[in-house]
C-alpha cells in the first residue's frame, strides 16, 4: 500500500460534478494530492503542467473524449509514465478492451464502491513504486547503461562482458559523475581480503575497462597525480 505521506498526486478527470466532488473528498481523506477538471482539454494541459502519478479518466466526456485524452498523453514523452485508471459504462466492453490494449493501466466500472477504487488505486501504484526500485539500480548515460543489481553493463543495447573488479570500478565512478576518485579510494571499493592489489593494478583494470567500452571508455579520464572520474 502507498502510504498518504508520500504525497501522490492524482488528477481525477470526470464532469460529474457530485460524483467529482465525493470522490476527491474520499482521496483527499486517504491522504492523497487530488486536482480536478471537467475537461478532457484542460486534462491534458493539467497532466503536462504538474505531472501526477496518477489520472482517473472518465471516458465520456464533453468535447474531447476519454480515449482521445489517452492517446495524446500515451504519446507525448513528457506524459507516457503517468498511470491512468479508466471510468467506464457497463455497456463499453470494446471501449475497456481498446483502452487497455492502447493506453490506460485499468479500468473501474460505474457505478463502483469506493473501496474498489482505492484497492485499484493502490494496485497500479505498486507497479509506480516497483518501477522506481527497479529504475534505481541503472545508471544510464546515453549509450551505456550499468545495471547494479544485476551487474551488467550495456553499451548500444549489447552486454559488455566485465571482470567483478572492473565492474565494481565503473560503478563506483558512474554512480558519482564527475567525483574524482583516488587510486587508493578505488582499491579500498575493490579489493577483497584474500586478494591483495596495488595501485598499479587501478591502471591495467582502467585500461582494460576502457577498452572494451571503446568509444565510450571516453567517460573515465584521467586525473593526473590524483585518480579517475567518471566525466559527463
Amino acid at each position: 500500500m502507498v502510504e498518504p505521506n508520500d504525497k501522490i498526486k492524482i488528477l481525477f478527470v470526470e464532469d460529474d460534478l457530485c460524483l467529482q466532488k465525493s470522490i476527491a473528498y474520499i482521496l483527499e481523506e486517504k491522504g492523497y494530492e487530488v486536482i480536478c477538471t471537467r475537461s478532457g482539454e484542460e486534462a491534458i494541459d493539467l497532466a503536462r503542467k504538474m505531472t501526477p502519478d496518477l489520472i482517473l479518466l472518465d471516458l465520456i466526456l464533453p468535447g474531447m473524449d476519454g480515449f482521445s485524452v489517452c492517446e495524446i498523453l500515451k504519446r507525448d514523452r513528457q506524459t507516457e509514465k503517468i498511470f491512468i485508471i479508466m471510468l467506464t459504462g457497463r455497456k463499453m466492453v470494446d471501449e475497456i478492451v481498446k483502452g487497455l490494449e492502447l493506453y490506460a493501466d485499468d479500468y473501474i466500472v460505474k457505478p463502483f464502491e469506493p473501496k474498489i477504487l482505492i484497492a485499484r488505486i493502490h494496485a497500479v501504484l505498486r507497479r509506480k513504486i516497483k518501477s522506481n526500485q527497479k529504475e534505481r539500480n541503472l545508471l544510464r548515460f546515453k549509450n551505456l547503461v550499468i545495471d547494479l543489481k544485476g551487474y551488467t553493463v550495456r553499451v548500444s543495447g549489447e552486454c559488455i562482458d566485465l571482470t567483478k573488479t572492473e565492474f565494481d570500478i565503473i560503478a563506483l565512478l558512474a554512480g558519482r559523475p564527475n567525483q574524482v576518485f583516488t587510486r587508493e579510494r578505488i582499491l579500498e571499493h575493490v579489493r577483497d581480503d584474500d586478494y591483495p592489489i596495488t595501485e598499479r593494478v587501478v591502471d591495467y583494470q582502467i585500461t582494460g575497462l576502457r577498452k572494451k567500452l571503446g568509444k565510450l571508455g571516453d567517460y573515465i579520464k584521467t586525473v593526473r597525480g590524483v585518480g579517475y572520474k567518471f566525466e559527463i
